[in-house]
């Protein structure tokens, strides 16, 4: 078998430790001989603490794993079979802005999604396609896996832009049916979910335990308060006579699409209260107590902590999907990946979340039973419109386009509204946003 090389760029992240505990735990399939964890100078001491923790997760584990630490990324990606990529261009400061700029406005503040998520585009997808240039020269063989936010569109920026291989991923899908067994009480294994839709904006279309269809029952569940959530999103309930109606499971981040005005409420009285602030500030206290575990020479282990962060299941997600791939598996797996047709009234070049075959080739895409129905397809072409538009004014810098991406987001109320969030939006980020050539 050939011995394997893996680069994480954000290798700073408090992530960090899931992904190498997959590792570790797959190490029979996945014969990883070198991993290089890779920050900028900003993040040059929550690196070195992360690395000191991964280097004594590996030796508990007893395994000759060379561990590299370096701001080098080129160097690093020298030769590498596969780039896992977890940054945050800005860090926790810049998604702290971009949760509470929106909400002057009345506005949903959000890293991922709205304009908040556009803003993390706009500085994440530049910093990806420098990182390409350097895949593209010195392993252009490599696999590049993005778990990266906005994970969906940085994705379509590569596959757009480059001929990196490339697939994004997102542990909402896996959390989701994670979720879906414990409330059920089967195992995990035994749970089959029909994803379709685009990334923070999936839908199970049917939920399956072995060979029954059991998305009523699933529905049923979460109207009397079985929790599928993530911890980043405020667990309110569904309305009953809507969830029956739409006969999916919505994602927990539908919240933002389908209950607006209550998410805005929350949002609101939660960046006014001086004892819990938006959630990048609630995530800063977490990382601080996390890093302090780190920071522990006892400490040899992924701590129990870490689950507070919202990474639950990212090393099953991630490294799973590096094993189909290198073990040529042919596993579904749920990812982001190019339309292809699947979704019909959606680009063929532009990405969605949905179930694939995983193998050597990467993601092939499963065709969908019937097409998605018309009541969540009109918000995914909605939402599709804006990523298209997001992702070229990423790349290009175009003020116009910009207008148009945030005019046309459903959660922008109007083109007033939309021209204020972006010269907030322009000027907060001003040092992140070269492409606008900014005064």
């Amino acid at each position: 078998m050939k011995e394997l090389k893996v680069v994480v760029i954000g290798g700073g992240s408090s992530y960090t430790p899931e992904i190498i505990e997959g590792f570790l735990k797959r190490i029979s399939e996945l014969p990883i001989k070198e991993i290089h964890l890779v920050d900028i100078k900003e993040g040059e001491e929550k690196l070195s603490i992360v690395g000191s923790l991964a280097r004594r997760m590996i030796k508990k584990a007893g395994l000759n794993i060379k561990l590299v630490i370096t701001l080098n990324r080129r160097e690093a990606l020298k030769d590498a079979d596969f780039v896992v990529t977890q940054f945050r261009v800005g860090g926790l400061e810049a998604r702290a802005k971009d949760e509470r700029f929106p909400l002057k406005y009345k506005v949903l503040g959000q890293e991922t999604t709205g304009p908040g998520g556009f803003a993390k585009a706009l500085r994440t997808i530049p910093v990806m396609l420098d990182i390409c240039k350097d895949i593209k020269e010195v392993c252009p063989d490599a696999w590049l896996i993005n778990f990266t936010n906005p994970s969906g569109l940085v994705t379509e920026a590569v596959l757009k832009y480059t001929d990196i291989k490339c697939i994004g991923l997102c542990n909402v899908p896996i959390h989701m049916a994670m979720d879906v067994a414990n409330m059920l009480e089967v195992p995990y294994r035994d749970i089959f979910i029909e994803f379709a839709g685009l990334n923070h904006l999936v839908w199970g279309k049917k939920v399956w335990h072995k060979d029954k269809d059991v998305t009523k029952e699933v529905i049923e569940k979460l109207l009397d308060g079985a929790v599928l959530n993530m911890k980043n999103i405020s667990n309110l309930k569904w309305d009953g006579d809507f969830l029956r109606a739409l006969g999916m499971i919505p994602c927990p981040y539908h919240r933002y699409f389908y209950m607006t005005d209550k998410m805005v409420e929350e949002e609101i009285e939660a960046a006014e209260d001086c004892n819990k602030g938006t959630r990048a500030e609630q995530v800063k206290a977490v990382e601080k107590t996390l890093f302090e575990l780190y920071k522990s020479p006892e400490l040899n282990v992924k701590p129990k902590e870490l689950e507070k962060r919202g990474g639950a299941y990212y090393s099953d997600a991630a490294v799973s999907l590096i094993s189909a791939i290198y073990n040529d598996k042919r596993e579904i797996h749920t990812v982001n990946t190019l339309n292809n047709g699947i979704i019909k009234g959606v680009p063929d070049n532009s990405v969605i979340e949905t179930n694939c075959i995983i193998d050597s080739r990467g993601a092939t895409p499963l065709s969908l039973k019937g097409d998605l129905q018309i009541e969540v397809k009109g918000l995914i072409q909605a939402v599709k419109s804006y990523e298209v538009l997001a992702v070229e004014t990423a790349v290009k810098g175009d003020k116009e386009k910009a207008l148009l991406a945030l005019a046309s987001h459903p959660l922008v109320p109007s083109v007033t509204v939309a021209k204020d969030l972006l010269d907030d939006l322009l000027m907060i980020n001003k040092e992140y946003l070269p492409q606008f050539k900014l005064d």
